[in-house]
């Protein structure tokens, strides 16, 4: 793969769009984007606001906190936040500036704000819908399929902007289908690093800062201090620690920013923070490091093309796949290492299920690791999973394949009675 190549300009341009910095879990910021959007064309603070999303939003949302508003939970304080104080330009950041005047402002407004959320099933997994009014003044704001994706703006009825939501919930970002493990080898060999520095230099400062935040802290059920006791010398717990620490921190009002991959924070931390953890404790240069970083971040969102941004399927369980496979190639191992690194780590933890974001994320986190570890482990000891054994097949791309089948359509029923079990409280 050359430079020149529009192949290796395709890689480049997927980290940039993916390795994206943000503040608090992303599916409530979305929400807080929509609103503040909504309080922009409407010109005016809401009155009152009417809020429909879909299945995967609400089981998103539901028990997270939301970033800057004091420790607020759920949909309506999202779009509190959003409309009482969000900045409509800075998208995915849109409260990363929020004062603590501001914050008071938020609590006083959600109080005294008629917010209606409803469940909506429009056929888009992600979609988001707000609608602000004030006296006889209306402004509509929709984001679908991503979330950054505004389709559409209306004032009074009046469209100011409208796009067909895409039959792909990709299109509009580079082609994905163009990654494969052996092409995303060769780009993390043959990469001109200061390409991608900045995003990679970004996600490495910032994972690691809330990493760090987690272990110190006291955030939700505290998993990352709880792998660690004990075993600060075991690099094994650790990398697992760190991970789970940083969602430890972002899952429970922690709000310092990170960087994510295929829209997910929880993602963009698992598949980093352990390779960080390793290259550090190895004594690899900063360039090695992010050359393991193209590797784990691009395996994670190849793997993630086929799911979906949101379905039952954790993503976090490809990411510790991308985690296993930069430890990987940290560690000396190119295709085929990697190859067999990511196929054992799918076959040891594909079906862990998504039940939304909260305190458990990063168990789930500490568990998507160690499985990438594992994978790894058993290709140094020269063993691994064959096509026939489960859902695993022969060749590395079509074991991919296989798994995001499950994901997107097996499992689509799934999400629907997850949704009703966190839904219905007498169950």
């Amino acid at each position: 793969m050359q430079k020149t190549d529009a192949l290796y300009r395709q890689y480049v341009q997927i980290l940039k769009e993916e390795l994206r910095p943000a503040m608090g879990c992303t599916e409530p910021v979305a929400i807080a984007y929509a609103a503040a959007k909504a309080r922009a064309v409407l010109g005016m603070l809401p009155e009152r606001l009417l809020v429909e999303v879909s299945g995967n939003i609400i089981k998103n949302v539901k028990s997270v906190f939301v970033p800057h508003t004091g420790g607020l939970r759920g949909i309506p304080a999202a779009a509190a936040a959003g409309a009482a104080a969000g900045d409509p330009d800075a998208e995915l950041e849109v409260l990363s500036q929020v004062s603590e005047e501001e914050i008071r402002t938020i609590k006083a407004y959600l109080e005294r704000t008629a917010i209606e959320v409803r469940h909506v099933e429009s056929g888009h997994i992600f979609d988001i819908m707000v609608t602000a009014f004030s006296g006889k003044e209306s402004s509509f704001v929709r984001i679908a399929d991503h979330h950054t994706n505004v389709i559409c703006i209306k004032k009074n009825g009046e469209v100011l902007l409208e796009k067909e939501s895409a039959a792909d919930p990709d299109e509009g970002l580079t082609d994905r289908s163009c990654l494969s493990i052996e092409g995303i080898v060769e780009f993390a060999e043959c990469v001109d690093l200061d390409d991608v520095r900045d995003v990679l230099e970004q996600q490495i400062a910032f994972n690691m800062a809330i990493a760090e935040e987690g272990l110190r802290g006291d955030y939700g059920a505290r998993i990352g201090r709880t792998v660690l006791r004990g075993r600060e010398h075991d690099l094994n717990y650790k990398m697992r620690a760190y991970a789970a620490a940083a969602s430890d921190a972002r899952m429970n009002g922690c709000e310092l920013p990170v960087v994510i991959n295929s829209g997910s924070g929880n993602q963009g931390i698992t598949a980093s923070v352990p390779v960080i953890v390793y290259a550090r404790e190895n004594g690899k240069s900063q360039n090695e490091l992010l050359r393991a970083l193209c590797v784990s971040n691009l395996v994670t969102t190849h793997l993630k093309t086929g799911i979906g941004r949101l379905s039952a399927y954790c993503g976090v369980v490809s990411a510790g796949c991308g985690a296993g496979a930069g430890i990987a190639y940290l560690k000396g191992g190119r295709f085929d290492m990697i190859a067999h690194t990511v196929v054992n780590a799918l076959a040891v933890d594909s079906g862990i299920i998504c039940d939304g974001a909260k305190a458990s994320c990063a168990a789930k986190i500490a568990s998507a690791v160690d499985a990438g570890l594992l994978g790894l482990a058993m290709v140094e000891d020269g063993n691994q999973f064959f096509g026939g054994d489960g859902i695993v097949k022969r060749g590395v791309e079509n074991t991919i394949a296989s798994v995001s089948h499950l994901a997107r359509v097996g499992m689509e029923q799934t999400d629907k009675e997850i949704l009703h079990l966190m839904m219905n409280e007498t169950l």
